[in-house]
Order: C-alpha cells, then structure tokens, then sequence
C-alpha cells in the first residue's frame, strides 16, 4: 500500500513519469509514479490523507477521464490534475466536467505545472479538515438520545413547541429543554445555526 505520499504521478510514458516525479520532488513533495491508471487504483489506500494525482488523459487501458469516473464512484477527496497533449480541449472540458481541479497542456512550463499542483495540495488539504468538521458533527447528532431525536425531527419540520409537546405526550416547558439541550450538545449558538448544521450532517434525512 502506498502511504503518505502527496503526489501520484500517471503516465504510461517511462521517460514522461521519471521526469515528473523528479521534478515533483525537487520541490520537496513525494511523489509515486504509476504507468497506468489501474496500477494506481490497485494501491490507491482509502485514506490517502493529503494528496493529489496527476495523470495524464490518453493512456492505453483506462484513460484520465475514466480514472475521474472510478474516483468519483470511491468517493475519493483527492483533487485531480489532468495533462492532456495540445489540442485535447474538448478532452480537458470533460475532465474539468467530471471534476478535475485543473488542466496543463503538453508541452508544459515546469513552473507552471507546480502551481498547480501546490494549488491541488492546498485544495486536498482543506477538503480533509471539512470531511473532518462533518464527522465530529455527524457525531454529535449521533449522540443525542431517542426522545431529543425525536424532539429535534419535529422542530426541523417546523412544527411549534406546543404542538411538539402535544404530539409527544409531553409538557411544552419539557420541549423546552430538550431543545435547548440539543443545540448545547450540538455546539449550536442558535436554532438556525442548528438547523444548517442538521441538513449538513444529513439529520434531517433520518
């Protein structure tokens, strides 16, 4: 399994590969070649941690635009950069519609390549300390108690306290509370706030 490496490099040209990786590393950024995209998916690990790839658009087997098909389909965070040869435009539209972050054609400035790639860096890590926020609020929400979820579904519906209470079976100051416990459990400064937080975490799909 490949493990903290940032950048996956994939091109099924040998000479294009070693020289990509090594420029790649000349800025102090690990970097692991592969010279095909099922190559790459076989040791890609769940959680590569921050990271991006950068590959190459017509490759014998699966091409760029596939391989942004099957990540898309893992469910994969890392942002992706597309190297198409000039004149691949209609290409480098479709990758750019199935998600790539960005595009450079061949031949390419060195410079150029690495901006993008220490923007793909940039982009990967703030995806992970967003999955990472959802998380501890899924986790949140999980931990509230049956008769709170209950409470809480009802006040995303938007049904007032006193029906609440009436459907419940329970006192309207009881309602109260249980929802001024929720939004304290959740982290919530307001009930609008908590309802953000709510559709965010899928809650409200519960």
């Amino acid at each position: 399994m490949v493990r903290n490496v940032k950048v996956f490099v994939i091109d099924d040209d040998e000479a294009v590969l070693r020289s990509l990786c090594w420029l790649i590393e000349s800025v102090d950024h690990p970097a692991k070649g592969f010279a095909s995209a099922d190559a790459f998916l076989a040791e890609l690990p769940e959680t590569p941690g921050v990271g991006c790839v950068v590959t190459d658009v017509r490759m014998p087997g699966m091409s760029g635009i596939e391989l942004l098909e099957e990540l898309a389909v893992r469910g994969s965070n890392l942002p992706v950069v597309i190297v198409t040869a000039h004149g691949d435009v209609q290409m480098a539209v479709e990758a750019m519609r199935l998600g790539a972050l960005d595009f450079v054609e061949k031949p390419f400035e060195e410079k150029a390549l690495l901006e993008v790639i220490e923007r793909a860096l940039a982009e990967s890590e703030q995806r992970l300390q967003t999955l990472s926020v959802d998380a501890e609020v899924r986790m949140r929400f999980e931990r509230l108690s049956r008769r709170e979820c209950e409470v809480l579904k009802m006040l995303l519906l938007g049904r007032p306290n006193r029906r609440v209470a009436k459907d419940l079976g329970i006192a309207e100051k009881t309602v109260e509370a249980h929802r001024a416990h929720v939004m304290e459990k959740i982290g919530a400064s307001s009930f609008a706030e908590l309802v953000t937080l709510a559709v965010q975490s899928g809650f409200h799909l519960k």
